[in-house]
């Protein structure tokens, strides 16, 4: 807890806590989803789309669907309210102005998440007549590209997109995410299996972040917002290698991993 959170007295601090304890959990059900949905396609029995669109659509076809739809937008509200408290106060001791900045948009991404579930939710947010991810990717791309200097607008975004990607599997690599985790409240057994998912879930949406920064780089340079891709599209592009459906299989089984890695954050993280 932070000087300013203990000034704002123990009820302030535990409503952020619990706030970001379910917006890890919304986070895991989501990754979760997209993971069962790429293992789909990668199996070639998926046709819904594998992205926030088709998860939230997954989660509506259950039954009280519309109910679980509002609780994880709660789950992201909450996390957007945990992230905003983080940008005021600090996180786990960090009050670095950098380590702020990336909380507030953080909180932001959240917060449009949020609205955009409780959107779907109440039957005003694209429904299966909507643009998923992939349309929206395209056309963002299209109207950037028609910018003055667009095309070096595009092309630092892919970059930074890919960049993002790259860190993300270096600080897994190196664990760095255990840093934030309360490890030593955990079992021996049970803190090797959250390093485990935590170390394969990373890596997984690193590895996502890369390839779709590094097809709107490609956008860029060929001038093409066809290149550009979402959530989708990109997870698709893994069968194209030449190790076909078995990296999809690979990536899909360790987003599922990182849901897990997300449930455990909920239980273990310093908030």
């Amino acid at each position: 807890m932070t000087d300013a959170q203990r000034a704002g007295g123990p009820r302030v601090d535990r409503a952020a806590t619990a706030a970001g304890r379910t917006g890890f959990v919304a986070r895991g059900v989501l990754y979760t989803l997209l993971g069962v949905l790429a293992l789909r396609i990668a199996f070639g029995s998926g046709g819904e789309e594998a992205d926030r669109q088709g998860a939230l659509h997954q989660v509506a076809e259950q039954p009280f669907g519309t109910a679980l739809l509002w609780a994880l937008a709660a789950g992201f509200a909450g996390m957007a309210v945990w992230r905003a408290s983080t940008a005021v106060f600090g996180e786990a001791g960090e009050k670095k102005t950098g380590s702020r900045l990336l909380s507030a948009g953080r909180a932001v991404f959240y917060a449009s998440v949020a609205w955009g579930t409780g959107a779907y939710a109440a039957g005003t947010g694209g429904g299966s007549g909507g643009s998923g991810g992939d349309a929206s990717s395209r056309d963002w791309t299209a109207t950037a590209l028609g910018w003055p200097g667009g095309r070096w607008a595009v092309g630092a975004a892919g970059l930074v997109l890919a960049g993002v990607g790259v860190a993300i599997g270096v600080r897994a690599v190196l664990r760095r995410f255990l840093r934030k985790l309360d490890t030593a409240a955990m079992r021996l057994p049970v803190r090797k299996a959250v390093t485990g998912v935590g170390v394969a879930g990373n890596l997984a949406r690193g590895a996502v972040y890369t390839a779709a920064g590094a097809f709107v780089v490609v956008a860029a340079v060929r001038f093409d917002p066809g290149r550009a891709k979402g959530m989708d599209d990109t997870l698709r592009s893994f069968t194209q290698t030449a190790a076909g459906p078995w990296l999809l299989v690979g990536v899909a089984a360790g987003l599922v991993l990182y849901g897990a890695f997300s449930f455990a954050s909920a239980r273990w993280r310093r908030f």
